[in-house]
């Protein structure tokens, strides 16, 4: 029986970096079974990897200043670490004991950055084969969603899921425009005429899906913005055909959901970087490049919405050709 193997992980602190480099858990798992896992992460990070198998622990810490290397460097200083993963590059790994260690280091200054899946891939050295973003679900989490199912209406059908929110409001597409796409995947002429409409997000995304609710009666609607957290979201999109949302946390938990077809719109952010990753996966964007958005708003970061220029009929039109390139 081989002997227990210690890994540390040390995962990013923003939510969205940390599913684009998930798949790199997922492949340690597999290929060193007898491992076990302590896991750091920001409150927002870590508690999408509670259900992570052989998981001895999991820690909150917040931001990557010395007082926070130390608070970790504590916790964890006693244990003789048969890998360190630092996704952070907090060269915290360069402090403890550790057969082997594994960290991220700035991008090169003059290569072209590839996207951040790729990237993380680079930590591991397996960037010949980039794992894809995966999130595990345990039992627990099945039936937490399986219950919250049961609370819902009873149709059956395929479920296309739509994420109408981000973490900014210049990366938000109109709601009234995501009620078009709906209505052209499960209106009575398209590819789910039968379908269910399930919407994913915060509270503070009510309003939005309020719009886009009307799209399908009420008994194909499925609600769940607000009602569940992160990795319940996770799981409940592991039932749905279809995805189409901004580009936010939503959209990479349904790539991590395996979903078999996710298209991200995309506007002042860069879809080379942050786009949906792997087969099935379609990106769509307006004619503005990143320059051209920076010109307005250099920071991005100002309280304007810059989505207004993604047409609706190019939207349509990837997700009709998406929902049939992954029919088989």
């Amino acid at each position: 029986m081989a002997s227990a193997f210690p890994i540390l992980c040390i995962l990013e602190s923003r939510p969205e970096d940390a599913v684009l480099s998930s798949g790199l858990l997922r492949k340690l798992h597999q290929e060193i079974p007898q491992a076990t896992f302590t896991l750091v992460g920001s409150d927002a990070s870590a508690p999408l990897f509670r259900d992570m198998p052989n998981l001895d622990d999991l820690l909150v810490i917040e931001g990557d200043g010395g007082g926070e290397r130390f608070k970790l460097w504590n916790r964890v200083r006693n244990e003789k670490w048969g890998l360190v993963v630092d996704l952070r590059g907090t060269s915290l790994s360069g402090w403890l004991s550790r057969r082997r260690r594994a960290e991220r280091k700035p991008w090169p200054k003059g290569e072209p950055v590839p996207h951040k899946v790729i990237q993380a891939a680079h930590v591991l050295q397996v960037q010949d084969d980039p794992p894809a973003p995966w999130l595990y679900t345990d039992g627990d989490t099945e039936a937490e969603v399986g219950a919250f199912l049961e609370t819902q209406h009873r149709a059956e059908g395929p479920i296309l899921a739509v994420g109408p929110g981000s973490d900014w409001i210049g990366k938000v597409w109109q709601p009234e425009r995501f009620a078009k796409v709906a209505g052209a995947l499960l209106g009575p002429d398209g590819p789910m005429p039968d379908g269910r409409l399930l919407i994913v997000g915060t509270e503070e995304d009510r309003e939005a899906a309020h719009t886009i609710r009307m799209t399908v009666p009420r008994e194909r609607l499925i609600e769940a913005q607000g009602k569940l957290d992160r990795l319940q979201t996770c799981a409940l999109l592991k039932r749905a055909r279809m995805y189409v949302g901004n580009d936010s946390i939503w959209t990479h938990l349904a790539v991590a959901a395996n979903v078999p077809a996710v298209l991200g719109v995309f506007g002042p952010s860069d879809e080379t970087l942050e786009g949906p990753w792997g087969p099935g996966r379609m990106s769509v964007r307006g004619p503005k490049s990143m320059e051209e958005f920076r010109k307005h708003d250099p920071r991005l970061n100002q309280t304007i919405n810059h989505m207004y220029d993604v047409p609706v009929d190019t939207v349509v039109e990837a997700a009709l050709k998406l929902f049939a390139d992954t029919e088989a």
